[in-house]
């Protein structure tokens, strides 16, 4: 008996060594423990489709052409921030790539980003017209008694077309398994197509009023109606291709590794570009990518 139990005793102090030499992967191996940290580190490359809707305020773009127009002239001060085009929007597919370092701490992964983009035909226009009369501006001067009144058409249209994108970004992204939720930010330049123009028709009359007898007034025309003023009735336009246009973006994404080294992406990107030619553009993109981490 004494023999039996000093052979159980020694049985267990073997079983329990054993067990305390088991691999990690076997004591990790119960239901409901997470998944180890995947290695992001590393550089990585990619391709991506995407879908961007545009926004375009042409509200402005031909401000620059009307202040030309009425230079210098009592017409200018009027319609210095007359607004002519509306905002438009548009939508388009797009393909890329992507290339990038990650640099991983623990569960936190930081890193830097190269990602261009081309855009399938992504344009939009729009077009315009208005009429106002301005009476006496300032700095006009009609003899005693005359009222100028300017009766101004400004008739314009305006063209933009993004071709592609690049951004510089960088990211910071927290590891949680086999996912990598990220956010980013930073530098976008864009390749646009900008066009706008505008005609302008502008014609006086002047009205002289007159006291009557009776201490009355009267309001007559002076000289013939709608006399044109030709230095002030002309069409400018402007044309630019191939504009390398700065802005910035951000947004946020989320990585999934399928294996040890290829993962697929998913992000949404908000781009918003300075202006050009009083033309505002800002994008909104997403993307659905897979890469390769070497």
């Amino acid at each position: 008996m004494r023999r039996f139990l000093l052979a159980a005793m020694l049985f267990g102090t073997v079983a329990g060594a054993h067990a305390a030499d088991m691999p990690d992967y076997l004591r990790g191996s119960f239901p409901g423990e997470p998944a180890p940290t995947r290695n992001w580190d590393g550089w990585y490359a990619g391709g991506q489709a995407a879908y961007s809707s545009s926004a375009t305020d042409f509200s402005q773009a031909v401000v620059g052409l009307t202040n030309f127009i009425f230079r210098d002239s009592v017409l200018q001060q009027p319609t210095a921030n007359w607004s002519l085009l509306n905002k438009t929007n548009g939508q388009a597919s797009g393909f890329g790539a992507f290339v990038g370092r990650n640099y991983q701490w623990e569960d936190l992964v930081f890193g830097i980003e190269a990602n261009y983009n081309y855009l399938v035909d992504l344009a939009t226009s729009t077009s315009g017209s208005n009429s106002l009369r301005i009476v006496n501006p300032p700095g006009d001067t009609p003899p005693p008694g005359i009222t100028d009144a300017y009766d101004v058409t400004l008739t314009g249209k305006a063209a933009a077309q993004i071709k592609d994108v690049i951004t510089f970004r960088g990211r910071a992204g927290w590891a949680t398994g086999d996912f990598l939720p990220y956010i980013f930010g930073g530098l976008a330049v864009g390749r646009m197509d900008i066009s706008r123009s505008v005609t302008s028709d502008v014609t006086l009359t002047q009205y002289q009023t007159i006291t009557t007898p009776g201490g009355g007034t009267t309001t007559t025309t002076f000289g013939p109606p709608n006399q044109p003023v030709p230095a002030q009735s002309q069409t400018q336009s402007q044309e630019r291709t191939n504009n390398f246009v700065a802005g910035w973006t951000g947004g946020i994404g989320l990585e999934y590794m399928l294996g040890s080294n290829v993962f697929v992406r998913g992000e949404w990107e908000y781009i918003k570009f300075i202006s050009m030619e009083n033309t505002v553009v800002t994008l909104n993109s997403l993307h659905a990518g897979i890469g390769y981490k070497f």
